[in-house]
């Protein structure tokens, strides 16, 4: 199993009423929740760890999960209300309002920490709940805790508008991707960590901290992948754009799934993974994310979607 930790909430879609109105939708989201779905769809044995409300909205999340064939047993249920993230389009990309105090994901504890059953391989770990407190605490200890026996992956997906103590969430990214096997950045996300430059010698700076393996997307160009002898690209596909939104959360599934298809999630297959194990989660990542942004919302593909 690939257990993803972090964030489940409410996207709140722009729409328009019949009266022309502008209004709101609700759709289950936030990047590890979309991370975990997009992971049951494309065939792997996905589980997820948050912590879910037992509200209405936590109930539509639940369900979400389960249509997607994801396992939410490890996850921490309480009363608190479930965080609703308001989205606004600017030429088809997704801007968020985060309304996130005192939610069952944030509220998340170290007490609510699971045991781990031998079952999952890999640890899947970023979004916005590394951020706020105690979640952000309660997940770097999970990681920390897991990262010396198994897999563990992170994509920060940095919101720097959600950001209130820089120089605390820059230390604890620091903490988490120095343990991490795998890093996914966007190229955005990888200079507000690393300043400026070159993607390439940015993403050695990355790996130079501990990583295996470093994906940087870029928007419609494409996707890079890094290891310690190999620099991969693969080029976007080209499709009609609808709106980004999950764009790479799904492409994060994308490159576990080809890693599980591959008989890859262990610390020593991707500590010696070759150039065609990268172009494949690229490969797949890619894909996978070219869908998605030719649907409203996040909307993951199956595994049929690509064939």
């Amino acid at each position: 199993m690939i257990l993803s930790c972090g964030e489940a909430l409410i996207d709140m879609l722009p729409r328009q009423s019949s009266l022309g109105e502008t209004a709101f939708a609700p759709y289950p989201g936030g990047a590890v929740f979309n991370t975990a779905i997009a992971l049951g769809r494309l065939g792997a044995r996905s589980g997820f760890f948050s912590g879910l409300s037992d509200d209405l909205f936590g109930q539509m999340l639940i369900n979400a999960l389960a249509e997607s064939g994801v396992d939410a047993g490890l996850a921490a249920r309480s009363d608190r209300p479930t965080t609703l993230a308001f989205v606004t389009l600017i030429d088809g990309h997704a801007r968020y309002a985060f309304y996130d105090e005192n939610t069952a994901g944030r509220m998340l504890a170290d007490t609510d920490l699971p045991v781990v059953p031998d079952s999952v391989k890999a640890l899947f770990f970023g979004g916005i709940s590394l951020v706020v407190e105690p979640s952000g605490a309660t997940y770097e200890a999970l990681m920390l805790r897991e990262a010396p026996s198994r897999v563990t992956m992170i994509d920060p997906n940095i919101r720097p508008g959600f950001i209130r103590d820089e120089v605390a969430y820059r230390a604890r990214l620091d903490r988490m991707m120095a343990v991490a096997d795998i890093v996914k950045l966007s190229d955005e996300d990888l200079r507000w960590i690393e300043g400026p430059g070159t993607i390439e010698d940015l993403a050695r700076k990355v790996l130079a901290r501990g990583a295996k393996l470093v994906f940087v997307t870029e928007g419609a160009t494409g996707a890079h992948g890094f290891s310690a002898d190999h620099d991969v690209f693969a080029p976007a596909r080209k499709v009609e754009v609808v709106d980004t939104v999950g764009a790479g959360d799904t492409f994060n599934a994308g490159v576990l799934a080809a890693l599980d298809r591959a008989d890859a999630l262990s610390k020593e297959a991707i500590s010696r993974a070759n150039e065609d194990l990268i172009r494949a989660c690229l490969d797949l990542g890619v894909a996978a994310a070219a869908v998605v942004v030719s649907r409203a919302g996040a909307n993951p593909p199956w595994a049929e979607d690509l064939a």
